[in-house]
């Protein structure tokens, strides 16, 4: 929505940084957040938190010379609460406006698009010799991952608008990057492998069960199959063909660490529909299920998890990352031990919306369409939506 020229206003608006708004979430703090956004908007995506609770009026309700009464119903009158929007332009007026009306009011400094620039970094503890982090994004649930072992590193599914972040991190821990890898051909963000392989030479790679869907790459990239392997310093990167989120969906497995893509996550399986539509649906929630039993669930049980995504369900292990033991899931999990039959309907029976922009950003991905870096921050706004249910399938 395009938000015309708003009336001046004779007061100094405060703001927040989105990091410190997130910060004060994490801590728990109760806050009230005014989104100016339309309603739709708002029930598609919005920041929430444990102690978090929303107010949604558009902006353009404020506009009016007169203002209702009841717009000021439900807003805080003895607490400061959060004004957001899109960008931060309209919730710095109405927060503006409501401060000249007696409120404590900030603004949300760049809005929802400053929100989705956070991206957060926690190691992993792990029984190996490589150090694995995890890139959190909260904006959107997605998960990266940067394995250093030695002088070298790898990063798993980075995101193009944070390739900059990962050749930082990696030379910070006396590493090059030397490796940019995908799980599968993403269809909620943007992927980081080929910039990264333009802008500092890194080797890309891909699943080689990917390309069958129509790669066309002016980059050079390799291919992994199953059971190959890469190496990082003394560490040994392993590809596990696991399709049924998509054909392509491959885990990477170092040391005890399972990089499972959109294959399981701590809190659901796969969607199965994004590759093929309603009519593979089946047939691919029935390959998902042997991915998980026949080359998932085989792994020993203290097998940790770490998966491409996290939805506001998830909730974090104890060192705040988004991972769990495949035993922890085998014990939380009703629906991996579910036979065949009852799985797949299962999985079908009450999948969210598709993710927003899904077809472009997979026609990114697959390198059959161009996107600058502004229509590519765009594309991936909002959450992930990847998993067969919004809801913890954990119990």
């Amino acid at each position: 929505m395009t938000v015309p020229d708003l009336p001046e206003l004779e007061v100094d608006v405060p703001v927040i940084e989105p990091e410190a708004l997130k910060a004060r979430i994490d801590e728990g703090e109760a806050l009230t957040i005014l989104d100016n956004r339309v309603p739709s908007e708002h029930e598609d995506w919005r920041i929430d938190g444990e102690n978090v609770s929303h107010v949604n009026i558009p902006y353009f309700e404020f506009l009016d010379e007169e203002l209702d009464e009841s717009l000021f119903e439900d807003l805080p009158e003895d607490e400061e609460f959060v004004v957001l929007c899109a960008k931060g332009h309209s919730s710095e007026y109405v927060a503006g406006l409501l401060i000249q009306e007696g409120y404590d009011a900030v603004a949300l400094e760049r809005g929802m698009n400053g929100w989705a620039r956070i991206y957060e970094y926690t190691e992993l503890e792990t029984d190996g010799d490589a150090l694995v982090a995890q890139y959190q994004r909260p904006s959107s649930g997605c998960l990266a991952y940067l394995v250093v072992d030695g002088d070298e590193a790898a990063v798993v599914d980075p995101l193009r608008y944070f390739a900059d972040e990962y050749v930082a991190d990696a030379k910070a821990l006396g590493a090059e990057l030397k490796y940019a890898i995908d799980t599968h051909i993403h269809a909620d963000h943007i992927s980081g492998v080929r910039t990264l392989v333009e802008d500092y030479g890194v080797t890309g790679v891909i699943p080689e069960a990917a390309e069958g869907r129509g790669v066309d790459y002016d980059t050079p990239y390799e291919t992994i199959a199953d059971g190959e392997t890469l190496t990082v310093g003394d560490t040994d990167i392993e590809a596990i063909h696991t399709p049924g989120h998509t054909t392509g969906m491959t885990t990477y497995k170092v040391d005890n660490v399972l990089f499972t893509g959109d294959g399981l996550f701590i809190e659901s399986v796969a969607r199965p529909d994004l590759e093929d539509g309603d009519e593979g649906a089946p047939d691919a929630a029935g390959m998902l299920y042997d991915s998980l039993q026949e080359r998932v669930l085989s792994h020993d049980d203290d097998a940790i998890v770490a998966s491409a995504h996290f939805s506001d369900a998830a909730i974090p292990a104890d060192d705040g990352s988004y991972t769990a033991t495949l035993g922890e899931l085998k014990d939380t999990m009703d629906a991996l031990s579910m036979p065949k039959e009852e799985f797949v309907e299962f999985i079908l029976s009450d999948m969210p919306p598709r993710p927003a922009n899904y077809v472009d950003i997979i026609e990114t991905n697959l390198g059959v369409q161009e996107s600058d870096d502004d229509r590519a921050f765009e594309l991936e706004l909002g959450p992930n939506n990847c998993a067969a249910s919004n809801e913890a399938l954990t119990n």
